[in-house]
């Protein structure tokens, strides 16, 4: 490795590219470590990959194709999208073989198995692939002809990103979460504000956060334009992935003098709550602010590859004990894994979610994208823990979405408006 300073995100390309030192700007092919794809983008990737001549991936033990997004099967079209993958996933005996009931939301299912690690370079066609940062490891969205081209050859392109890092100083205050912190940083930059750029996560709030909480703040770093988000590996990092990850971690750090395009630093002492209005979610208000506006809701959402891990299951069981969802009010909690799903049984956060009249539902990405299991008539509203509140993301075009954390989108099924658990 090159005695020039390299941030964390620098240190992975070079040594991926077999570079002794990069920076920002340069054009590199890198070889990836996992490639990965879903129902709906992975059947485009196998087609492409069929038209590169190639018979055989690169590596099958690399490549793990994940049926999470239409699954359970909603239709006739996805059920030929499933079978497209499970058939390619056989004939090339990948290593990595998931299907209903053992499958999960892929971004929550990658780092469970060990399949993804520090240190690594990994290509998803799925934007969220950026959720793997919080490992540190380097890993960003492709499209399905890129991920095709690169189950074929092992390598791909890529332009190594600027680094922006960000700061999250002080002690988080009660029902804060990481999501929380994401949000604000998002509505402070904007959608735009760290495009095609590396964030860099860092403070003492992120010191103290665990493993779940990372995995949310370095999954929405692309709601922020960001190429990928990271975190430095420290104890609890390598903790989670002691006795899990099929590879060696290769835990690296920025250099003390890395070059950065730009610090940003927030006391998370003075954040709040935070929820994400339509249709951005950089447009961003307080708690405080919400409950104003006494917004009514129809449906709540708790899951997703963005807080559908067992943190966000047990935040969720810790607001309803006790308590009722509101007569007007549909809330539907989508653990992201079996693994979660089973260890939520045993703790009785399922028993918790029955009793208040949570629906509960098998690992899917169904709601996150308007797919199925959650979808939104004309008019309604939704509070939700996933990552994108577009115009029509979660059904009909006239729907409106809320995002917030599981926390206060608990405490809003309850009351039956946006609100905090400060409230019941």
């Amino acid at each position: 490795m090159s005695k020039k300073p390299m941030t964390i995100t620098e240190k992975i390309f070079a040594l991926h590219a077999n570079k002794e030192y990069v920076q920002a700007g340069d054009l590199i092919e890198a070889k990836i470590d996992i490639a990965l794809a879903n129902d709906i983008t992975g059947p485009i990737a196998i087609n492409e990959f069929k038209k590169t001549g190639f018979n055989k991936v690169f590596d099958k033990a690399r490549i793990a194709l994940v049926p999470d997004h239409f699954v359970p099967n909603k239709d006739i079209k996805s059920a030929l999208q499933a079978k497209q993958l499970k058939e390619f996933v056989w004939e090339q005996d990948l290593e990595h073989k998931f299907d209903v009931g053992t499958m999960g939301i892929e971004h929550a299912l990658l780092p469970e198995k060990g399949i993804v690690t520090a240190g690594d370079l990994i290509i998803g066609a799925d934007s969220h692939t950026c959720t793997y940062g919080a490992l540190g490891a380097f890993s960003t969205g492709v499209g399905s002809t890129d991920l095709g081209c690169a189950m074929a050859t092992g390598n791909t392109w890529f332009k190594v990103p600027s680094t922006i890092k960000v700061i999250f100083n002080g002690k988080l205050n009660k029902y804060v979460t990481a999501k929380d912190l994401i949000l604000h940083l998002i509505g402070d930059i904007g959608v735009d504000g760290a495009l095609y750029k590396a964030l860099e996560f860092s403070g003492d709030a992120i010191k103290e956060m665990d493993m779940d909480g990372r995995f949310t703040i370095c999954n929405m770093a692309i709601e922020a334009g960001a190429k990928n988000g990271i975190i430095e590996p420290d104890e609890k990092t390598i903790e989670y992935l002691k006795n899990r990850s099929i590879r060696e971690p290769l835990i690296l750090k920025s250099d003390m003098d890395a070059k950065y395009e730009r610090i940003i630093e927030y006391d998370v002492s003075k954040i709040e709550p935070i929820v994400a209005y339509p249709h951005l979610p950089e447009n961003t208000r307080s708690i405080t602010q919400a409950i104003k506006d006494n917004i009514k809701i129809d449906q709540v959402v708790i899951g997703s590859c963005t807080n559908g891990r067992l943190e966000d299951i047990k935040a969720a069981a810790e607001i309803f004990k006790g308590k009722k969802v509101h007569p007007k009010v549909r809330a539907i909690v989508f653990p992201a894994t079996q693994d979660i799903i089973l260890k939520s049984i045993e703790l009785g956060y399922y028993q918790t979610l029955i009793q208040a009249g949570v629906a509960i539902s098998t690992p899917t990405c169904g709601p996150c994208l308007g797919g199925h299991c959650g979808i939104l008539a004309d008019g309604e509203v939704c509070i939700s823990t996933t990552n994108r509140n577009f115009v029509g993301r979660m059904g009909h075009i006239d729907s409106k979405i809320y995002l917030a954390s599981p926390y206060i989108a608990a405490a809003s099924a309850i009351l039956g408006r946006i609100g905090s658990p400060e409230e019941l």
